[in-house]
């Protein structure tokens, strides 16, 4: 280890070297009338000790403001009025994967889905990369012959259509929760979800969640993607009712407060109103080219 370069603590000062530089026309003035280099010097270095000393004061952490313990939405902003009153008695068992970068997104839709749904039959994994080493549980559930993974693909089978043919009506459903870049990752390195039955839904629905771009017109949050799921699976249209009911009043709140209508980026380049540069990678490029011709990637 070099001598010089010696370590420190967080509250020690920081050493500086005194400047060099030419004396200013006030310490000439205090040279001349016989204070001298040696106590301007003195002086000079009694200020220098003094702003050294704003090193050690403490920072104050930012303070986060209270959050609701059941819809995770600041107090200020509570969406429990729009939440269900007692959770919704499912049979269905959800298993949300999420992406540790969704965790920590102010407008994220997965804690108002957790907060509408029984404890024991919604349960959020975070993590990119998951194994039977790492989550036994998750191993089991992907075994299953009742287990299904929502995941759009050539291999994907219509949602309404498999559980009309299957012989083994489905008991639980995985969904992954990212941007589509993070659920491609997830879901194509991790062997695991390629175990369960894998599923998509062909709805006409658009997405309310406005205030989030998305790819395309036909893509759906989390949240709309488990309302859709469950009210397929429990037969039971109430359920998508009462899921959206919370996103479609975070989206209004949130459009009444200054944020504006995200339009999908489909819909922007094929009007021309796309704001960026178009992608001189040739992969990027082809998929933008797929989304102005209506092509699914």
């Amino acid at each position: 280890m070099d001598p010089q370069k010696e370590a420190r603590t967080p509250g020690d000062p920081v050493a500086r070297p005194p400047a060099s530089r030419s004396p200013t026309p006030i310490e000439e003035e205090r040279w001349e009338g016989g204070a001298g280099p040696a106590a301007a010097a003195l002086e000079e270095e009694a200020d220098r000790a003094s702003a050294d000393g704003l090193w050690e004061l403490p920072v104050e952490p930012a303070e986060r403001r209270p959050e609701c313990s059941r819809c995770s939405r600041p107090q200020k902003v509570c969406l429990c009025p729009f939440l269900p009153v007692h959770p919704l008695h499912i049979s269905t068992h959800l298993y949300i994967i999420q992406h540790p970068a969704e965790e920590s997104k102010v407008l994220r839709t997965v804690p108002l889905l957790a907060a509408c749904l029984p404890r024991d039959r919604c349960k959020v994994k975070i993590g990119r990369r998951f194994s039977e080493e790492r989550d036994p549980e998750l191993s089991t559930v992907c075994r299953k012959s009742g287990t299904l993974i929502l995941y759009p693909g050539a291999e994907a089978a219509n949602l309404e259509d498999f559980i009309l043919d299957s012989p083994i009506y489905p008991s639980t459903i995985i969904i992954i929760d990212g941007t589509w870049s993070q659920a491609k990752d997830i879901f194509y390195k991790n062997s695991l979800f390629r175990l369960p039955k894998q599923v998509q839904l062909k709805t006409s629905i658009s997405s309310q969640y406005v205030i989030r771009t998305q790819p395309t017109n036909r893509c759906l949050s989390t949240l709309e993607c488990a309302a859709v799921a469950l009210s397929i699976l429990e037969k039971n249209s109430y359920i998508q009712e009462t899921l959206l009911r919370p996103l479609q009043a975070l989206c209004s709140f949130q459009l009444q407060h200054g944020a504006q209508i995200r339009l999908s980026k489909e819909h922007l380049l094929k009007n021309g109103l796309y704001p960026k540069p178009m992608p001189k990678n040739k992969r990027k490029l082809r998929k933008m080219e797929l989304l102005m011709n209506s092509v699914k990637i």
